[in-house]
This record gives structure tokens, C-alpha cells and sequence, in this order.
């Protein structure tokens, strides 16, 4: 039986935050430790808004109901969205899911 602790700390949120992230770019080959708490997702990923929607479908399949996505991103203004690190999102579905 896996802890469950380990599966909400914010190693293993940011390791299934990298995998959704992999999905959603698809052709593009993210290099280990490539994304870290620090990576900013339009700055440095280069994602648009229609890649942050994709990308929260896919953690939402992981996450459930548990997290929710949209109310988190709905309670950002624009500049901060587009500021947004990873560290980020880890530490909200972390929160989420506690």
C-alpha cells in the first residue's frame, strides 16, 4: 500500500504535474529536471491559455474533485496567471488535498 502522504507531497504533485505537462506538449521532449517549483509555465514552457485549460483536464483526471482547478485559476488576475510558476499549482493541490 503506497503512503499516502507521499502521494500528496509536493515531490510527488510536481512529478504529476511534469507528466500532465509532458501530455500536453506533446511533441516536446521535457528533459529530466527540467521543470522545477520554480518554472514559470508562459514564461519559461511556453504554454498559452488553451495549454493551461488542457493541462488542469489532465490533473483533474488524477486529482478528481479533490482540487479545484478552475476556482483556483479564476482567483488569479491576469498578471499572476501569467506569472505563474509550478511551485505554484504543487503547493495549491497540495493544500487541496489535505
Amino acid at each position: 500500500m503506497t503512503n499516502c502522504v507521499e502521494e500528496t507531497g509536493e515531490a510527488a504533485v510536481l512529478a504529476r504535474i511534469t507528466q500532465a505537462l509532458g501530455t500536453v506538449l506533446g511533441d516536446c521532449v521535457l528533459d529530466p529536471g527540467a521543470v522545477t517549483m520554480e518554472t514559470r509555465f508562459v514564461e519559461d514552457l511556453d504554454l498559452e491559455s488553451i495549454d493551461l485549460i488542457v493541462l488542469t483536464g489532465e490533473l483533474h483526471a488524477a486529482y478528481g474533485d479533490r482540487v479545484d482547478f478552475p476556482g483556483y485559476f479564476a482567483s488569479l488576475e491576469l498578471s499572476e496567471i501569467v506569472d505563474l510558476q509550478v511551485g505554484h499549482l504543487v503547493r495549491h493541490v497540495v493544500e487541496s488535498l489535505r
